[in-house]
């Protein structure tokens, strides 16, 4: 219930910001605002306040910002269409603004209470806390994975011997090849223990065990100095994610399929619960994460987001008059529909995916 809830929270957070970005400039544009929706209809209650609604709605899992005129139906003052293209053009890309700023800030403040990181030197880790050496990678078919070690997980002891260094790890597993091995493992607070063979014969690029490790600690920065570096990791961010974007794109018309990896509403929110048990810090870095994916996804210009408006606002601008209301009607309504296929069948694949996480949630919740 718990990882429920945190979910819904930072989808919430997420989601608030995004449309407070349009609510915003929409209102400095002289837009009239209709509503102010938090979740989706049908509509739990709603306050108006001069000529907006803002309302609390049932489903929590979005939000919207309806504007007078949005879908091209009228020109009349006050309405989204009676507006020039540049103040169209700052309310359709507010949104995605907003969720950049929104990653900035969570970075900065992880930045500053202290950022998990990979220590590269020795001088890093005299001034770090928390040192541990962690799994960053689990081979496919590997021992590690048969003993079910995950990305994530602390390596404490290898046979009852504390393990200080990757170095140490790797020699007391190399020592035990073809052994049974007990390690204590630790993922957040929760301490359990793992019993593996490792390989005598290992393939090539992977280890007796098949897993990749790193030494990290908590490394923490003063104000003036954290705002620079959550700005600059905001935006690294954003370049990874677009390179990850590409290769899903080229795997996709290359036949090779979606990636395995790419995950819906379930598998986030599973993915949340595990960053939630690893610390505030993990939580709000895999927040930031999914507000920079939130500000690519609506930015793309695909029909029913807010890139695709911005298209044909674009489209507008060059040809001098706007697309039909009905053409660009149908092309968002098609968009949209296709968007809820896609989310769908994501949605299956994570609850293949995710399944003993999930029978867990609902063993506890009943």
């Amino acid at each position: 219930m718990l990882t429920f809830l945190i979910f819904v929270v930072v989808l919430g957070l997420l989601v608030f910001v995004h449309e407070l970005g349009h609510f915003i400039m929409a209102k400095r544009a002289g837009m009239k605002v209709e509503e102010f929706g938090f979740g989706f209809p049908p509509r739990l209650f709603g306050v108006k306040y001069k000529e907006t609604i803002y309302s609390l709605n049932w489903i929590p899992l979005g939000g919207f910002v309806k504007i007078f005129g949005e879908n091209g139906e009228t020109d009349e003052a006050g309405s989204f269409r009676s507006k020039s293209f540049l103040q169209r053009f700052a309310v359709l890309i507010a949104g995605v603004t907003m969720n950049m700023a929104l990653a900035w800030f969570l970075l900065s403040i992880v930045f500053g209470i202290g950022v998990p990181t990979v220590l590269e030197t020795e001088d890093d880790a005299a001034r770090a806390e928390d040192v541990k050496v962690q799994v960053v990678d689990v081979a496919t078919s590997s021992p590690a994975e048969e003993a079910g070690l995950q990305i994530g997980d602390e390596i404490r002891a290898v046979q009852g011997e504390a393990v200080e260094s990757v170095e140490q790890a790797v020699s007391l597993v190399d020592a035990r090849r073809g052994e049974e091995t007990e390690l204590t493992l630790a993922f957040g607070d929760e301490e359990r223990t793992a019993t593996v063979v490792p390989r005598a014969e290992t393939p090539e690029g992977e280890g007796a065990l098949g897993i990749g490790l790193v030494r990290t600690g908590t490394l923490s920065y003063p104000w003036y100095e954290a705002i620079g570096r959550g700005f600059v990791s905001a935006f690294a961010l954003l370049g990874t994610i677009v390179i990850a974007f590409g290769t899903i794109i080229v795997e996709i018309f290359s036949g090779a399929g979606v990636s395995a990896d790419l995950a819906g509403p379930v598998g986030i929110a599973v993915l949340t619960g595990q960053a939630a048990k690893l610390g505030i810090a993990s939580l709000l870095q895999f927040t930031a994460v999914l507000s920079v994916n939130l500000a690519l996804i609506n930015v793309l210009p695909l029909p029913a987001l807010d890139g695709g408006r911005i298209l044909f606002a674009i489209i507008e601008k060059l040809r001098g008059k706007p697309v039909s209301q009905k053409t660009e009607g149908m092309v968002h309504t098609v968009g949209f529909v296709s968007l809820l296929v896609l989310m769908l069948a994501v949605t299956v694949r994570d609850v293949a995916r995710f399944w003993d996480p999930i029978a867990n949630f609902f063993q506890n919740l009943f």
